[in-house]
């Protein structure tokens, strides 16, 4: 005889559904996954956060100096990072600095990331005449190594933070142009892009609803590995003479000042570089975090 247990009706067993999760939100998982980009992440979250709220957190004020307390070592009485040439607080400067550096270097590869994007897709999609023509006349900007063609560049402009962004911006945009074409020309000849063409759809529709995405994430990845390269020119056009202006905090311009105080303290007039040393390899190792995470043949 069954028992009274075995008469009972049995709670129905729970399902578990899985949840579809989008492209964008798997590559956050797998960015996060990854220790080595996270550190990175940390490293530039820290810098950014001590240049924006460098008005509260730096200990003195940036511009003032004193001469009898030029040149003080690391760990002085009042003075973390000791002092510069000119007796100004190495720590404060630091922070105030990184507010300019990060700019100049962030700045050109957000701009050349639209215009470049722009002009690829234009290039990629129409084709032709146009294609020829546009790359063609980017193909000159190759002729020159990146160095050379910002310091030809922003020597004509003339000295300033806005004529250093004007240059490394026009230093950038044929690199991201020929990313965005190449991707383009291969998205346009995919079937689903001849059948919307087909159905009658304009062609800024048909870029707008199915090139723009498939073109983003290729060009944004590279883009994003530019950053390191623009903090390491935007710091040798400061340090040229060519970017920011003194008395103004850059960290490209505090090596070139700092250049006589390297047999007397080199420790002091290694910081600025340490700095933009360390922020270009974590936009490095960033990158390339990104590039991984966003590569679906994994």
């Amino acid at each position: 005889m069954a028992s009274t247990f075995e008469l009972l009706p049995q709670p129905p067993m729970p399902v578990v559904v899985a949840r579809s999760r989008g492209y964008w939100g798997s590559v956050l998982r797998n960015l996060m996954r990854d220790p080595v980009a996270m550190g990175a992440a940390l490293v530039i979250l820290i810098i950014v956060g001590a240049a924006i709220f460098a008005p509260w957190l730096a200990p003195a004020d940036p511009f003032k100096g004193s001469m009898i307390k030029r040149l003080l070592p690391i760990g002085s009485e009042g003075y973390l990072l000791g002092s510069d040439e000119l007796g100004r607080d190495m720590l404060s400067r630091l922070m105030y600095g990184g507010r300019l550096s990060l700019m100049m270097g962030v700045m050109p590869v957000l701009f050349a990331f639209g215009i470049g994007t722009s002009i690829g897709l234009l290039a990629g999609y129409v084709g032709g005449k146009v294609n020829m023509v546009i790359m063609r006349v980017l193909d000159v900007f190759y002729a020159f190594p990146s160095v050379l063609l910002a310091v030809a560049i922003s020597g004509a402009l003339g000295p300033g933070m806005s004529n250093s962004i004007l240059a490394l911006t026009l230093v950038f945009v044929p690199q991201i142009v020929r990313v965005a074409e190449s991707v383009t020309t291969q998205v346009r000849k995919l079937d689903y892009i001849e059948a919307a063409r087909m159905s009658g759809a304009s062609a800024f529709s048909i870029i707008r609803t199915h090139v723009l995405g498939n073109v983003l994430g290729p060009v944004f990845v590279y883009a994003t590995g530019l950053l390191s390269v623009s903090m390491i020119l935007a710091a040798g056009l400061s340090f040229l003479g060519l970017g920011v202006r003194p008395p103004e905090p850059e960290w490209g311009l505090m090596l070139n000042t700092l250049r006589s105080a390297i047999f007397r303290n080199p420790w002091i007039a290694a910081l600025p570089g340490i700095l933009i040393f360390a922020t270009s390899i974590a936009f490095n190792l960033l990158a390339d975090g990104v590039r991984s995470a966003m590569d679906i043949r994994k």
